[in-house]
């Protein structure tokens, strides 16, 4: 074994369900989840029940994480009540307990309404982070309007419904001064447009899904392990957001771990959109583009870890004297299979079941505390008691 110490990974974009889909996901297990897979902190998008476009609503979610959590949490608030696109949330009030705004799962269709919460977030001091997707622009489709679409008679989602309206955003932003991210880009064009906006000074930011870094739609299987929003997009895309990872263009590696129940994900390619991946987002993307030397290992890192925090302004992520001792133990030198099978998730979808990888997470150590470690390589499912603290 090979081992490296690491401040801990941060994702800021996860899908813990809880409150409303505890069916799928709650916070203690999609926390145990997190720390398995090396991460020490996540921001958690509202695409709940009840949605947190509130301070009441945000406190139900807020009491979940303080009692069940076994990492750092830290949640959006909805730009826009209920996420339904029509009025603005209470960003006022709940600006000093979230990390940002965010209506994933859908994109702001009216260009008013972004202006508006752009302004109102920008004078709050919070970033909007944004799901790209123009609703008359996807006619149906569920996978990438791409070779395999053409080949197996399936609809397609075009390349402009994620790039048009990251286009519009950007506009937005350079006339608001808000601060922008764009969450889970998937397309060549947005890689481009993100690019100029950031040489030209914007105050712009994004990530990609690890999934995307590696997966093309020559990949696809009719398996809904295969589904999920933005969908795996053409080798010319994967290349770009290779690129963009690699110039600095794209911040963030985020996992958009999605889980849903097993019904859920048994429909083929019509399953319900979202995959699993905190569990096994570093040992596939260390093995997949550091082994091979597509990817520096300080790059990985960075997007895992440190370019998170720094732009979302969250503690941590630095192994000093007096620092949060928030570290991860990577086992550099440990080939193994991936298997969901043993995931503390309970999600089990994801592409990279059954993948044989060369890495993986051997302990992850939050506020001080040991909250997982994979001794002698038996997989400790007991219990961890959660963290006695509150997190934002």
């Amino acid at each position: 074994s090979e081992y490296v110490i690491f401040p801990g990974f941060c994702d800021v974009h996860v899908h813990f369900r809880e409150p409303g889909f505890s069916y799928k996901e709650t916070i203690a297990t999609g926390s145990r989840a997190a720390a398995r897979g090396g991460y020490t902190a996540v921001c958690t998008m509202p695409n709940l029940n009840p949605v947190p476009d509130s301070v009441e609503n945000l406190r139900v979610q807020r009491r979940l994480i303080e009692e069940t959590a076994c990492i750092h949490i830290y949640p959006y608030g909805a730009i826009t009540v209920g996420e339904q696109g029509e009025a603005l949330s209470d960003l006022e009030g709940m600006a000093p307990d979230v990390v940002g705004f965010s209506d994933d799962g859908r994109g702001v269709q009216s260009d008013d309404m972004m202006r508006q919460a752009m302004l109102r977030a920008k004078a709050l001091g919070k970033p909007i982070v944004a799901h790209c997707e123009v609703n008359s622009l996807l006619r149906g489709g569920y996978i990438h309007d791409g070779d395999y679409a053409k080949a197996h008679g399936h609809r397609g989602i075009c390349s402009e419904s994620e790039w048009g309206p990251i286009a519009r955003d950007l506009e937005l932003a350079a006339k608001t001064g808000c601060g922008y991210h764009v969450c889970h880009i998937s397309t060549k064009e947005s890689v481009a447009l993100i690019r100029k906006a950031k040489a030209e000074g914007l105050p712009v930011s994004c990530e990609t899904g690890s999934h995307s870094l590696i997966l093309c739609d020559e990949d696809l299987m009719d398996d809904g392990r295969f589904k999920m929003n933005p969908p795996i997009r053409s080798a010319a895309d994967r290349d770009a957001l290779i690129e963009g990872l690699l110039d600095g263009t794209i911040d963030c590696i985020a996992t958009d771990h999605a889980p849903h129940s097993a019904e859920e994900k048994s429909r083929g390619l019509r399953s319900l959109n979202g995959i699993v991946g905190l569990e096994c987002a570093f040992p596939v993307l260390y093995t997949e583009l550091v082994e091979p030397g597509i990817v520096p290992f300080a790059t990985l890192l960075n997007a895992l870890c440190v370019n998170p925090r720094r732009l979302f302004r969250l503690p941590g992520g630095k192994i000093e004297a007096g620092e949060i001792a928030d570290l991860t133990v990577l086992d550099l030198n440990w080939p193994h299979a991936i298997d969901s099978t043993l995931f503390f998730s309970q999600g089990r979808s994801t592409p990279f079941d059954g993948w044989t990888v060369t890495a993986g997470v051997d302990k992850t150590i939050c506020n001080g505390n040991l909250v997982y470690t994979a001794s002698s390589r038996n997989i400790n499912k007991t219990p961890i008691p959660p963290c006695q603290e509150d997190y934002l």
